[in-house]
């Protein structure tokens, strides 16, 4: 009996210690997310008209595979599957595991996605980007069913247009509910991208609160785990939508008054703006798109979006998402000096702007993340990033591109992965982070060479930069004559087409990755 008694109360303990867990939160530091970064730009302000959204998945734990899901057909009855997501250290590496909490009706017949850990893009071109803001904690419930992972996927799988995936967000969050903290998905597709933020309903009820705003077409925004949207204005429904609540639910618990102006950020999640791990990185975006607006890199609030100086190539927001706010005062390693051979002070060649937390201390590193040092665009902990590409002057298949690249991006390349890609190499889908090291994971040959480069960055970032940086440029420049390539076919040998050349130029730099990092362990030995 007593041993009957101890097991029910320990089960009923668990029960209590898993709800009050909620939402995993193990991917925070300082009590706010240190997540992703996402980048928006509109057609009109693209070198070549595309729209983009992006997405740079910083974690500690997501997952590093990846794979392409067809195009389904579902019978009458099938289901789609709910999960929570929550901290799980039982495997080689920390990771996350997903408990079943539900399901929802599958529809008659869904679209071909690219299923990374936040999936990301499917077959009509319709495209995602992700950034954690976090938001009121009292939002948070536990009775509701869809978390940010499963909505991007039902978005993708249902919907062609950024219109229709908000439109869709509506209607299942008011049925099944937001089970998540605030978060802000920038959606593009052909023509126009949108950033939705989304926050939940309020403890024991079930629904969300969310905002959408339009990024100019002559814009580039940024969204970097603050929420960014102010002022809303409802009866311009070509640059605003939100939710039925959005003002009730403000007003009831005491964040926004009748008769002031509302700032959805300051409502929904106030403490988001306070974060300098955020705000400084909005400056930097933003001032390297138009550094003619001589932004304050201390400003508490930025504007949602600005023309940017000159139009964005693809060659800028790499530089863009490899900064680390180099020859700036927020160069959080500057300060780790040595002679060199002529005795002229200079930053060591050790300075390292990837160091573990637990460096920054031994080298009395401070910034604006305090003994964090600076948040900066690029990071260590990268899992994978994506640069999206929405080209509506092209067919579908070719017209969307996810240049996809693993790890930290500052030691990394860009491949394309086509709308019209049915597979990727074998690399990229071997589930890395379970297994741990492995010569057959495309993730570990990078996460690799950034570690190793990152132990004497200062000289060996130019021994990478020497083979990425031209294989970079020649990858983006030999994207027109494969859409003239992939025209001139038949349209049965299209996406074979499409699908050699994302498996072949996966192959091709996980080798090179391999390589370089072979060649840095030899040249700089007994150096580092």
């Amino acid at each position: 009996m007593k041993k009957q008694f101890r097991m029910s109360l320990f089960i009923l303990m668990a029960s209590i210690s898993f709800s009050a867990i909620a939402q995993d939160k193990s991917d925070w530091k300082n009590g706010v997310p240190e997540g992703c970064t996402t980048i928006t730009v509109g057609k009109m302000a693209t070198i070549d008209g595309s729209v983009i959204t992006s997405h740079t998945d910083d974690s500690h734990r997501t997952r590093a595979w990846m794979n392409v899901v067809p195009s389904k057909k579902h019978n009458k009855g099938n289901k789609f599957e709910l999960f929570e997501r929550s901290a799980y250290d039982s495997l080689a590496m920390p990771t996350y595991q997903h408990k079943k909490i539900g399901e929802i009706d599958q529809v008659e017949k869904t679209y071909q996605f690219l299923n990374t850990a936040y999936p990301c893009i499917n077959e009509k071109q319709l495209a995602i980007g992700e950034s954690t803001f976090g938001g009121h904690e009292e939002l948070f419930s536990t009775e509701c069913l869809i978390d940010c992972q499963r909505l991007q996927q039902l978005m993708l799988e249902r919907c062609s247009s950024a219109r229709e995936a908000i439109s869709l967000a509506d209607d299942l969050l008011k049925k099944y509910g937001w089970r998540d903290y605030g978060e802000c998905l920038t959606i593009a597709d052909k023509k126009e991208v949108w950033h939705f933020e989304v926050v939940g309903p309020g403890k024991g009820k079930v629904g969300a609160v969310w905002v959408a705003q339009r990024v100019p077409n002559d814009h580039i925004s940024v969204n970097a785990n603050a929420s960014t949207i102010k002022e809303i204005d409802l009866k311009n429904p070509d640059y605003f939508m939100a939710s039925a609540n959005i003002f009730d639910v403000a007003k009831e618990n005491g964040w926004w008054k009748e008769g002031e102006t509302f700032r959805w950020n300051y409502a929904y999640a106030p403490e988001s703006r306070l974060s300098l791990a955020s705000r400084r990185r909005e400056w930097r975006v933003l001032s390297m798109a138009a550094p003619s607006l001589n932004l304050d890199a201390n400003d508490k609030d930025y504007p949602f979006s600005v023309k940017p100086d000159e139009k964005i190539t693809m060659n800028k927001l790499v530089e863009i998402f490899k900064d680390y706010y180099e020859g700036t005062p927020y160069n959080f390693v500057k300060n780790i000096k040595q002679a060199d051979k002529d005795g002229n002070e200079v930053i060591s060649p050790f300075a390292n702007p990837f160091m573990p937390y637990d460096m920054n201390k031994l080298f009395r590193v401070n910034g604006g993340w305090d003994e964090l040092g600076e948040r900066t665009i690029a990071r260590w902990y990268t899992m994978y990033a994506t640069i999206i590409q929405c080209r509506d002057w092209l067919p579908d298949e070719v017209g969307g591109i996810v240049w996809l690249a693993q790890d930290n991006v500052a030691s990394s390349i860009y491949i394309p992965v086509y709308s019209g890609s049915a597979d990727l190499a074998e690399s990229y889908k071997v589930k890395a982070r379970k297994l741990g090291y492995t010569r057959t994971s495309a993730w570990w040959a990078f996460n690799r060479l950034g570690t190793l480069s990152a132990q004497r960055w200062g000289d060996m970032r130019h021994d990478i930069d020497k083979v990425f940086v031209p294989l970079q440029k020649s990858y983006f420049e030999e994207q027109a004559k494969i859409d003239e390539q992939f025209m001139s076919l038949s349209k049965k040998k299209r996406v074979e087409f499409l699908t050699n050349r994302t498996i072949q130029l996966g192959n091709e730099v996980v080798e090179k990755a391999w390589e370089i990092g072979d060649g840095i362990w030899t040249k700089y030995d007994e150096k580092f």
